[in-house]
Formats: C-alpha cells, structure tokens, sequence
C-alpha cells in the first residue's frame, strides 16, 4: 500500500509540473496558441517588443500604420507564418516583390531590430511571425487604439509564395464580393471584413491605388460617382491623370494617425480614399450597417477589432515541429 502511495505522489507530482515543462519549452507541443507561451523561455520578449515599436513610431508616426499591415499582408499569405519577411535566395521568391507588397510594404527594418535585440536576451526562441502580431498590437495601441492578448506560439516557415501574395491579399480594386471571397477562405466572416478595414484610420496609400476613381472607374473615361466631387477635385491636385503615381495619401485625412473611427465618418461622407473602402457602404446593406455602427461608436468599433484582429492572427499558424525559428527574419536559418 505505501508503494502504491508513494508511486502516485509521483506521478501526481510529474502532471502538476507538466505544463510549465511546455511553457519552458521553445517548440509549441500543445499545437494552439497562448498569451504565456514565452514567459518561461523569454519572459522579456513582450516588453522588448513594446519598446523597439515604440522608438520606432516615435521617430516615425507612419510606421504605426506599416507595422500593422505588415501583419495583416503576412497571415492572408499562407498563414501567420512570417513568409513575408523571407528576402529571395536560392529557390525563394521574396512575397516582397509581390504587386501588393512592391514599393509599398515597409517596417522591415524595425522587425530586424526586434529580432536582433530578442536574440541578444534569448537566442533562436521568439519567431518572426510572433514578432509581427505583437508589433502589430504595440502599433495599434500607440497610435491610440484598442489592446488584446496576443496569443503567441507560432512558429516560422522556410517558404514564401509570391502567387499567394499577388492573389489572396485583398486589392484595393477588388469588388465587394471579390474581398469578401477572400476573407471568407481565411476563415474570417463579414464583420471581420468591416472591422479589419478600420486598420485605414492610420496611413498611407499611393496615387495609383486609387487614380481611376479620379479618372477612369468603369473604363468610360468618368470618375467614381461615389466619391464626393469636392473631395476628388482636391486629391486630382497631387494625383494627376498622368504621373505621380507613388505620392502618398493619408488613408484618414480628418485624423491621419489617429487610431479612431473618423475612418468610417468618412465613408458615410462619400470620402472614403479607396474603392475597397468606399465599398463598404455602397455594396452590402449589412456592411453598410457595421459602418454606421463603428461610425456611432468608437468603443464598439474598437472591441470588434480586437476580436478580429485574435481571429486573423489564428489564421494557419505553424505549429509543434511545422517550420522553424528563424535565427535572422529575412532568410531560413
């Protein structure tokens, strides 16, 4: 009987430690995400996040806006799985030089001073993708939005694909129907669709994301009867027919970097910036209501962001022995 006693307190001693035997551990043996995932193995990581975004928007407020597409154009990919940030090498062709992402992603270089700095305080542990959803998060509340939890635990691909760059990330002259496809195969429903384009509250866009709403938007030489007339005159000055393609737009123009509901506002003002935007409102009757509701209600607005923001970065995330941890975030290790 003493035996058995001692054989069970054992045992019963073994489970209790198990998981913080997991939470040590660099490799994800649970399969699913968790906020505490590195607090045994880089209990540091989060607030090294935090401080590089936080340098990085203080010496640039655009970057905000950069750092948290950067997220959102990785996970529409393949997954949350950092292929965006391998650089072209051998077989690889860089997602970078996807139609998407050419002469318009950015923030590169502050995922490479988060990544030095982790693998200075904890050496091949915090992987690039975790790194992109946290610095996403940090980039969200300091330009004055909504936190969450992030769930960490995703692990980095050894693969990129430039087809799935240029196909599966929404356009911004898509149709509604056409975005909404693609959100629908991410897992992500229509709520999901209105809440994430709310991210347009902060940046930037290019004359040519938006020029044949000024010029050409049904291929008869008229521009987007959608768009507020005084406003299209006033964006014509800096995007001519001809030229001046890579000059920027702020996405918000009443509160530009900003993190609020302003952007909705300006939908239902006709002086939404893109057609992906204005869309929303003058496409769906159920996305229509979502930007009166966002437009009403900041806090709404932000809760329903958050939530989606977890949904996405849950998109087919790598986990257990799938991938690896990248030692540098541009190449396989």
């Amino acid at each position: 009987m003493a035996k058995i006693l001692s054989l069970f307190i054992m045992v019963t001693s073994i489970l209790a430690f198990a998981p913080i035997l997991c939470l040590s551990s660099k490799t994800n043996y649970y399969g699913y995400l968790y906020p505490q995932f590195y607090d045994w193995s880089c209990p540091n990581a989060k607030e090294i996040v935090k401080s590089v975004v936080a340098k990085a928007v203080a010496r640039d407020a655009r970057m905000a806006a950069s750092l948290l597409r950067l997220h959102f154009h990785d996970c529409f990919v393949k997954g949350c799985d950092a292929s965006l940030l391998l650089d072209s090498s051998g077989t690889i062709i860089s997602e970078k030089l996807s139609n998407t992402n050419r002469n318009s992603a950015r923030g590169f270089e502050v995922i490479d001073e988060i990544k030095s700095a982790l693998e200075m305080e904890c050496p091949q542990t915090v992987s690039c993708a975790d790194i992109l959803a946290l610095a996403a998060r940090d980039s969200t509340v300091l330009a004055g939005g909504p936190s969450w939890e992030v769930p960490l635990g995703r692990r980095d691909s050894r693969d990129a694909s430039i087809s799935g760059s240029n196909n599966n990330i929404p356009a911004p002259n898509n149709t509604f129907n056409t975005i909404l496809t693609k959100f629908n195969l991410k897992g992500l429903d229509l709520v999901d669709l209105v809440a994430l384009s709310g991210s347009h509250t902060i940046g930037n866009a290019r004359c040519t994301s938006f020029k044949q709403r000024l010029y050409n938007q049904s291929g008869n030489n008229l521009p987007d009867y959608t768009l507020d007339q005084s406003y299209a005159a006033q964006l014509s000055t800096m995007c001519p027919k001809i030229g001046g393609d890579q000059n920027l737009f702020f996405l918000d123009y009443v509160t530009p970097t900003k993190f609020d509901n302003n952007y909705y506002k300006n939908l239902l003002a006709s002086r939404g910036l893109l057609n992906s935007d204005q869309i929303l409102v003058t496409k769906n009757q159920a996305t229509l209501e979502l930007v009166k509701l966002y437009a009403e209600n900041n806090e709404i607005f932000f809760e329903h962001f958050a939530k989606s923001m977890v949904k996405m970065g849950n998109i087919s995330p790598l986990t257990g022995y799938k991938g690896e941890i990248r030692k540098n975030c541009r190449y396989m290790n």
